[in-house]
């Protein structure tokens, strides 16, 4: 596999985009509003210098992220359910930014946080050891050969998470294409820093524990993409 392939920076040496479009279906009324009114107070806009993750939680003992959360399911339900962890979650889709900012407000959720680009340019800012743990969560994932580059999986982006992580600090994925499976770990095992935790075969078809399907593999399970593959890598 060449890493010419994976390779997540532009001809100008700056983080290439992950994604291909940002929006699809206007937005209705209320979440018009919500992108008016609550969105600014929760978007994380990037510094010149380094963004400290404990600025933006005062009083949070943990932090963590979500690269591409899509409709907010997961990223809602763990932000509800651990309130003393803050919450980063990044994703450029305007539906799904939408989405989450509806359970925002409906939970009344004080510990997410949101970035609207690439994460990629989110995770260069932030201080080293500053993330308890990391999700990366039915990722689109670019079937064509051609399009390999735009995976979010990338020697580049897999150093600097494991520079963020803590050690000790969880890396789950989780996907129902093989492919990026198997590319998945072709990239993180030839990366030191991070340890298989589910390593026996088929381990990892057996979902996290607490785990609640996403509407994304509600999906998949209805256009027959029945095995998902759920893995998770501790910093070492």
């Amino acid at each position: 596999m060449s890493d010419k392939h994976s390779h997540p920076l532009n001809v100008n040496g700056e983080p290439r985009a992950f994604f291909g479009r940002r929006s699809g279906k206007r937005l209705h009324k209320g979440q018009d509003r919500l992108y008016a009114e609550l969105l600014p107070a929760l978007e994380i806009k990037l510094p010149e210098a380094t963004l400290d993750p404990a600025m933006l939680f005062a009083g949070k003992s943990r932090r963590a992220i979500e690269v591409g959360y899509g409709g907010g399911e997961h990223l809602s339900r763990v932000a509800s359910e651990n309130p003393d962890t803050g919450f980063i979650g990044c994703e450029v889709f305007s539906g799904g930014i939408a989405k989450l900012l509806e359970a925002i407000d409906e939970r009344e959720l004080g510990n997410v946080r949101l970035f609207t680009d690439d994460a990629l340019k989110l995770l260069v800012k932030l201080p080293p050891a500053s993330l308890d743990a990391a999700f990366l969560l039915y990722p689109d994932p670019w079937p064509k050969s051609r399009h390999h580059k735009r995976r979010f999986i990338s020697p580049t982006t897999l150093a600097e998470l494991a520079r963020v992580l803590k050690p000790g600090a969880v890396f789950r994925f989780a996907t129902d294409i093989e492919d990026y499976a198997n590319w998945t770990l072709a990239h993180i095992l030839r990366e030191p820093t991070f340890r298989f935790l589910t390593p026996e075969p088929g381990s990892w078809h057996v979902p996290y524990p607490g785990w609640q399907p996403t509407r994304y593999e509600q999906k998949a399970r209805r256009e027959g993409r029945m095995i998902s593959f759920y893995f998770e890598f501790q910093r070492v």
